[in-house]
């Protein structure tokens, strides 16, 4: 059972016990069931809501970063008068294993400007993605290893 589904309950439980289910009531037994289980988190084996919000907040603010960092790039790169470009197609090893994972990367690849997910591999272990420059194929792998794979598995593991 997944700690949303047990906090949701707990509200319910909290409306049975006071005899009113009206929004301002279960919204209160959930917050009140938010933190009886972070008080238990230890016994459960998780981190609670709070932890893996940071490591969420944490991908966003990455997100963020990478997107303003290559928007900037790439705008040099058009205002550039002469092009000296080096696009090319990598193929990305992947480690993340879930369809929400592997999807979650493939989009915010695509989202970030100068790169775009191509395709998956059929045995979901290698992801195609376009780079608009890529003088050094092994530093970009490395940048999406340890920049959004990474963060994507700290979410969802």
């Amino acid at each position: 059972m997944t700690l949303f589904l047990a906090n949701i309950l707990l509200a319910f439980a909290w409306g049975a016990m006071t005899g009113s289910f009206d929004a301002l009531n279960l919204t209160f037994g959930f917050v009140l069931g938010a933190f009886c289980l972070a008080l238990i988190r230890e016994q459960l084996g998780t981190d609670g809501y709070f932890g893996r919000g940071y490591r969420i907040v944490g991908l966003v603010w990455l997100f963020l970063k990478e997107l303003v960092k290559s928007a900037v790039k790439v705008a040099v790169t058009v205002l550039t008068p002469r092009l000296d470009l080096k696009p090319g197609i990598i193929a990305f090893p992947l480690t993340v294993e879930r369809d929400i994972e592997i999807t979650l990367l493939a989009n915010l690849i695509t989202l970030t400007p100068g790169t775009l997910s191509i395709d998956v591999s059929e045995d979901r272990k290698t992801l195609y993605v376009h780079c608009i420059d890529v003088p050094d194929v092994d530093a970009a792998i490395a940048d999406i290893r340890d920049g959004f794979e990474r963060r994507i598995r700290e979410v969802f593991r």
